[in-house]
Formats: C-alpha cells, sequence, structure tokens
C-alpha cells in the first residue's frame, strides 16, 4: 500500500517525537487516536479497522502497551474505505481503489512541483 499511509511502520520515530504531543498534533501521520475513538470517528468498528489492517491499506502504530494508535491520515482512509465498501465494493478492491488514488495524488503533485520549478527559471529570465 502506499509508503504515506505507514509512514511510521518501520518502527522508526520521526525527530519530532522529541516534541510536546501538542506540537505534533498537526501532523498529519503522528498517531494520535486509539483504535475505539478511531473506529467512532470513522462510523465503523475496530473489527473493520483491523480487517483493513490485515488488507495492509493502514497499519496502525503501536503504543507502548501494543495498543493500536492511528493518524488523522489513515482514519481518512479508512473512511473512503468505508465509503467504498458500503457501496458494495469488496474490501480487497476497495483498498486496491484507495491505493491507487494516492498513487495519482502523489503524482499529480510530484507533477505540479515539477512544472513549478520548470517555470522558475523561465519567470527569472524575463
Amino acid at each position: 500500500m502506499p509508503p504515506e499511509s505507514q509512514p511510521y511502520a518501520d518502527g522508526r520515530q520521526p525527530d519530532q517525537d522529541r516534541l510536546p504531543v501538542a506540537d505534533r498534533l498537526d501532523d498529519d501521520h503522528f498517531p494520535a487516536y486509539t483504535m475505539g475513538r478511531a473506529a467512532e470517528l470513522v462510523g465503523s468498528t475496530p473489527a473493520f479497522l483491523r480487517a483493513l489492517g490485515e488488507a495492509r491499506l493502514i497499519t496502525p502504530a503501536r503504543s507502548g502497551g501494543g495498543h493500536r494508535r492511528y493518524s488523522r491520515h489513515q482514519l481518512r482512509l479508512a473512511a473512503r474505505a468505508r465509503e467504498l465498501i458500503d457501496q458494495g465494493t469488496p474490501v480487497d478492491a476497495a483498498c486496491r481503489i484507495i491505493s491507487l488514488e494516492e498513487r495519482l495524488e502523489q503524482a499529480e503533485r510530484a507533477n505540479e512541483e515539477l512544472r513549478a520549478r520548470a517555470a522558475g527559471p523561465a519567470r527569472r529570465s524575463r
């Protein structure tokens, strides 16, 4: 699945972990939500979130005690999965669709950055 959906999956935390929690809440990938709260926000059950983990759409971080923690980015992916599944899409297909949507979004951002860089020198030479 998209690397962005599992930013802390390798077990290494960014240097931001040294910041107070309040300073990290703006980080879309900070695992701030417990499974119960995440399920409530997505409008699903903990079992649904576990199923998305088994399908490898999202890989929650783990607390020191082994409890799952979800980021806002992962919650958006889970909500999109819930939407597709509610429309009758099988879980595996929904996860693949979301993965492709994420890749497309990343490619569009990269293209926009390249266009901006290419336009930059042209603007300066005027």
